[in-house]
């Protein structure tokens, strides 16, 4: 008879075919479909970034840790999820400001930082990167990361890997992992089954929203259905566009949630934004007696600076996070769900009829080949040229609020941080998108200031032959504060961006005083697919964007 085998031998043997906490980490990305990874190496994270560069995963390298995260939310949006990996608190603690962009507009994103190893930390060492103590970039993370968790103990670190990644799958909001140095290859002692996050609506819940929410729709005369970010980080953009067809409802969108819907549909109003949209758009959405807000964040910028009028006693509000009705709260009812639970619903809504006035005319751009060019007939300019495959990827300020007024095709993105709204989001941004879909060609539209900021994350798109369109909207200062609160502190120095070019060793420069070199520059950035493109538009410091001009006056009014 075979001697048995001792308890301690079968741990062994489990314990040999675990994969260290770096393979599994990997794989698990790869499981969720990752193909790039974002960062910049530093020692701490240099065994990762090993193992990383040895897998199926590419790793982009950036030129700062911020610009990092701002391409690895760029990607997610497009991608569906997006992950930076960067070394110990000087790396780390650069990423703030993107992670806490992309958490506040919900992008997920995966932060994998190196760290001390545990061993080297036993007697409490002032090691270089070192901040208070060393639990203190994990507990920053904490603020602006749906999950958190340091991989320092082999027993938990495949189930906290799995658990964070499903958190950031599942409410679409960074994630932060640590991972010391010295436990990239260490093993459990129990092979990890990979963990699922299986989420279910309240059914008493559900059936109870949606019998309230038909009443409602029902009741209506003058019912809108606002179209929010949501429908398209959760994929729900199509069941969405099913649910205004079948019933024949006007559809508009909130500016963070603009591509949504193809604003050629017939059904497409526009974009609403209090003040700063179209006067009979905001007539339309503000006389409604039904707002329909789906997966929308109403946030100071959507409701134009505060200047919307919208009565909340009446509307149904669904996003991944909250369900109102009215001033009725329910919990624990999926999105998801409910968008298709109104699809099947039985509803019989007023066929309401859209005003000629609401829908834009786009007449066929005329050019004036000597006239000095303005915000206005640059943006004209520019939604004349916008065709499928195009991308669009805004950074804030003016340039932002202009192309609010730009024509999204469905299969168009428009990309822009226009909630939280942090400058320089928009050339790193579009290298993320880039990475995401190699067939998708960014136009990037970004005001001088902001492109000051990180506009040598170009070196990467000519790395890697990538061939964005680069708008620069040079007048010489920023626009925004000078609109709220002018000074020369709002002034900055005029570089010759056309040149930038030459610093880098690729792409193609142009400068633009007129509509003439307008056009001769796109059409030029168009035929010249090989390579990026930057257009310095030089623009009069006092020029604006329509729909900033329409807020000034709603705002003096209110004043």
């Amino acid at each position: 008879m075979p001697p048995r085998k001792s308890p301690l031998r079968r741990s062994r043997t489990q314990a040999e075919v675990c994969p260290t906490i770096g393979e599994y980490l990997i794989q698990r990305l790869q499981d969720y479909g990752l193909k790039h990874v974002f960062g910049i190496p530093g020692d701490f994270i240099l065994q990762f970034y090993a193992e990383l560069c040895a897998s199926p995963i590419q790793v982009v390298g950036c030129t700062r840790e911020d610009n990092a995260g701002y391409a690895a939310d760029g990607y997610a949006r497009v991608h569906g999820l997006g992950a930076v990996c960067v070394t110990f608190s000087v790396g780390g603690l650069s990423t703030c400001n993107s992670v806490a962009g992309a958490y506040a507009e919900k992008s997920p994103v995966v932060v994998i930082s190196g760290a001390p190893g545990v061993a080297e930390r036993a007697s409490d060492p002032l090691l270089h990167h070192r901040v208070r103590d060393f639990n203190t970039q994990r507990e920053v993370f904490d603020k602006i990361t749906v999950a958190a968790a340091a991989l320092d103990d082999p027993l938990t670190a495949y189930r906290e890997i799995d658990r964070c990644l499903a958190a950031c799958v599942r409410y679409k909001r960074p994630v932060y992992l640590e991972l010391p140095r010295d436990r990239v290859h260490s093993r459990g002692t129990v092979p990890p089954t990979p963990y699922v996050d299986k989420v279910v609506s309240d059914k008493a819940a559900l059936a109870e929203a949606l019998a309230e929410a038909s009443a409602m729709i029902n009741a209506s005369k003058k019912p809108i259905l606002v179209a929010g970010v949501e429908m398209h980080r959760f994929g729900l953009d199509d069941e969405l566009v099913a649910f205004a067809e079948k019933h024949q409802l006007p559809m508009c969108a909130t500016l963070l949630g603009k591509s949504v819907v193809s604003e050629k549909h017939p059904l497409y109003i526009g974009i609403y934004e209090g003040a700063m949209c179209r006067e009979p758009i905001r007539r339309f959405v503000e006389d409604s007696d039904c707002l329909l807000l789906m997966g929308t964040f109403m946030t100071d910028i959507d409701l134009g600076i505060y200047t919307a009028k919208l009565d909340f006693s009446k509307r149904i509000l669904a996003t991944s996070e909250s369900l109102q009705i009215r001033h009725h709260h329910y919990q624990n009812v999926q999105l998801g769900d409910f968008i298709r639970g109104l699809l099947k619903a039985d509803l019989s809504p007023p066929k309401r009829r859209i005003p000629a006035d609401c829908r834009r005319k786009e007449p066929k751009f005329i050019l004036n080949p000597d006239a000095q060019i303005t915000t206005a007939r640059m943006f004209e300019r520019i939604n004349q040229m916008l065709t499928q495959g195009l991308a669009v990827v805004a950074d804030v300020g003016d340039c932002l609020f202009g192309a609010a007024e730009l024509s999204i095709n469905r299969d168009t993105e428009f990309i822009s941080p226009a909630y939280y709204t942090s400058m320089g989001f928009a050339i790193p941004a579009a290298v993320g998108v880039q990475f995401a879909n190699p067939d998708m060609r960014p136009i990037v539209l970004v005001g001088d200031g902001a492109f000051q900021m990180t506009c040598l994350e170009l070196s990467t798109a000519v790395r890697h032959n990538f061939n964005p369109i680069v708008v620069v909207l040079n007048n010489k200062g920023y626009t925004t504060e000078r609109f709220l609160m002018d000074g020369e502190f709002n002034d900055i120095l005029n570089w010759q961006y056309h040149r930038l070019p030459d610093l880098l060793g690729g792409g193609w420069g142009f400068e633009v005083r007129t509509e003439g070199d307008l056009d001769k520059a796109l059409n030029a950035a168009l035929a010249n697919s090989d390579r990026f493109s930057l257009l310095n538009v030089h623009l009069d410091p006092k020029d604006i964007s329509p729909a900033l001009a329409r807020l000034g006056e709603s705002l003096s009014k209110r004043l």
